[in-house]
């Protein structure tokens, strides 16, 4: 039996997330799969800790990755919730049961966070989910919900060529707490409310609102990796981001930063100007499309991805209450 899970692009909410504040996440039509029929004789460090001695499922990732180096789209969480997906379709369970997907979330929440040290699940849910989600944490528990991006949003990707750590940045970002616990403070109250303002205009289908509170956004984790002396915004994406102001959009980190993908939000496509000194700083665009699936057994080569002819123009609705549906807006999980 094979199992695909999605890879991920985190538009809005790095860091913030880890603060109670919502962020904006989509899955994307990078796939990793899952084999049951071959043992995987070196699992992850997520997979391990997953399954323990157990013998866990080969997963192939390779559409995660640029040869050996990472992408930035989630490799990680998606590795780790397809190989759990293997085990529980396996074992009989349909993969488009909500009960199935809380489950197999809680499992690779509890594993990824154990392998990496910590952690917002906000990878691992778009993994199980797919499409387009609004997703929290807080001392009660995870909450996500599908949601619609503001009609007539753009959304194009592009590798940096370079892969980040994200515990190295995070590791940084600690220690700028611990040297002005103030200035921190005033920074992180900078990007929570940007991620409140963004979802809102998610929520709300503004799409110029949605791109003005992520350009605050991207200022923030500007403003923190200077404050931590850490690089949450490379210079190649600091210059691509005064392209794309002047242009009316945004390009910011997906994700901790650092490298690895950058997004650009727009009415449009990207120009011809700004792809090409995206090319000239070492940047490759990625042909992605929002895949709307999530976690799910591979039946056919035929995908479930959006129709948008970049990444996304929209996201339609969530397909119904066995894939999404009400079970993701009520799910709480420790």
């Amino acid at each position: 039996m094979k199992v695909v899970a999605p890879g991920k692009l985190l538009l809005t909410g790095a860091y913030a997330v880890l603060e109670g504040a919502p962020a904006i996440v989509m899955a994307v039509d990078r796939l990793v799969t899952a084999d049951d029929a071959h043992v995987d004789a070196a699992p992850s460090r997520e997979v391990r800790a997953a399954f323990g001695d157990h013998p866990a499922p080969r997963v192939e990732a390779h559409r995660l990755f640029d040869g050996t180096t990472k992408l930035g789209l989630g490799s990680s969480a998606a590795v780790l919730v397809a190989a759990l997906g293997t085990r529980a379709a396996s074992a009989g369970a349909s993969l488009a049961a909500a009960a199935v997907r809380r489950r197999i979330f809680d499992d690779a929440l509890e594993a990824h966070a154990k392998a990496q040290g910590g952690g917002s699940g906000v990878d691992v849910a778009s993994c199980v989910h797919g499409g387009v989600l609004r997703y929290e944490r807080d001392s009660e528990g995870a909450r996500m919900r599908a949601v619609t991006l503001p009609r007539g949003l753009v959304v194009s990707a592009f590798f940096s060529g370079a892969s980040a750590r994200t515990s190295d940045l995070r590791a940084r970002v600690d220690a700028f707490a611990t040297r002005d616990a103030a200035a921190h403070r005033a920074i992180f109250a900078r990007l929570v409310s940007a991620s409140h303002g963004a979802a809102a205009a998610v929520d709300d289908g503004e799409l110029d609102a949605f791109l003005a509170h992520a350009r605050t956004f991207r200022d923030a984790l500007t403003a923190l990796g200077a404050a931590a002396d850490a690089p949450i915004v490379p210079v190649a994406f600091a210059e691509l981001a005064l392209l794309a102001d002047a242009d009316g959009g945004v390009f910011v980190p997906s994700g901790a930063g650092g490298g690895d993908v950058g997004v650009l939000l727009a009415h449009a496509d990207p120009s011809p100007a700004f792809h090409a000194r995206a090319s000239a700083l070492g940047m490759t665009f990625l042909d992605l499309r929002i895949d709307e699936g999530g976690l799910r057994v591979l039946e056919s080569e035929a995908p479930a991805f959006s129709r948008a002819p970049s990444l996304a123009t929209q996201s339609p609705q969530s397909p119904g209450a066995d894939a999404h549906g009400p079970s993701i807006e009520r799910a709480h999980h420790g």
